[in-house]
């Protein structure tokens, strides 16, 4: 079964760290760009991070440059999205998803018209940070 699945999301108090995953099972997820996305309640799924399937090149959402911090593990399958110095703000469910290079640029940098591009988007995992 191809499938993305996340994990790592918990109640945390305002400043603290956690490292979310993103499992992949039934392909081989070095073959992909992934992206990591969050929606709050209330407001619109919005992209975070996105990694490259090559090179390992990095973009960030402009709010959680220098505080978060995405990697690969291709031996593991896996994609991680390392989140310290967590506010409210941060509170939401977040998701992996692949997809083109091109697309996760343009989401992670606002472009909200190139979700139909990404596949096999997980159950999400939901991170709340207490103030």
């Amino acid at each position: 079964q191809v499938q993305l699945v996340e994990s790592g999301g918990g109640l945390v108090q305002y400043g603290g760290s956690l490292k979310l995953s993103c499992v992949a099972s039934g392909f081989a997820l070095e073959d992909y760009s992934v992206g990591w996305f969050r929606q709050a309640p209330g407001k619109e799924r919005e992209g975070v991070s996105c990694i490259h399937k090559n090179d390992g090149t990095t973009v960030y959402k402009d709010s959680v440059k220098g505080r978060f911090t995405i990697s690969r593990d291709n031996a593991k399958n896996t994609v991680y999205l390392q989140m310290n110095t967590l506010g409210p703000s941060d509170t939401a469910v977040y998701y992996c998803a692949i997809g083109p290079w091109i697309s996760l640029r343009a989401v992670v940098g606002g472009d909200t018209s190139r979700y139909k591009y990404f596949e096999h988007w997980g159950q999400g995992t939901l991170v709340n940070v207490s103030s």
